[in-house]
């Protein structure tokens, strides 16, 4: 709850002090792909996806990468499936694969480095997954056109 508070706070720091959109006007400045930017946005989450818990990092980027994804013309639902997939690869990467502490803390007697060797297949699917996400935006709403 004191990260979602502390997050909440930030959150109306950054909005008041127009930090998401001096962002924005840079990287339209930049002249740069928009998809480059949501790679690069990736590549942000799996970095802080090996050293921070999910909702922590959630709570405290999405306040700053949501209006530049908007304000680039994207589906904020596929921007929500991405982030999410995204961190999801950072939680099971070392140094600190948070979900992989807590398969160690379940089998205390299997060495650590075993558990990261056997999550490399899943985060090869996941991302070529996220790849695919990426590269074909209406695979990930398929189902929400339907609702």
């Amino acid at each position: 709850m004191l990260v979602g508070a502390g997050a909440l706070v930030f959150s109306n720091f950054l909005t008041i002090a127009g930090l998401p959109s001096a962002m924005l006007e840079w990287i339209r400045s930049l002249d740069v792909s928009p998809l480059g930017v949501i790679a690069v946005i990736c590549v942000i989450y799996l970095i802080l996806g090996c050293v921070f818990d999910s909702l922590g990092m959630m709570f405290l980027t999405v306040p700053i990468f949501y209006p530049i994804v908007s304000g680039l013309g994207f589906d904020l639902i596929w921007f929500g499936i991405v982030v999410v997939l995204v961190v999801e690869i950072g939680l099971m990467t070392p140094p600190v694969g948070m979900n992989v502490f807590m398969l160690k803390s379940l089998a205390p007697d299997v060495p650590i480095w075993k558990i990261f060797r056997g999550t490399i297949p899943f985060v090869i699917v996941a991302i070529v997954c996220l790849g695919t996400m990426l590269l074909f935006p209406e695979i990930a709403l398929v189902m929400t056109r339907f609702m």
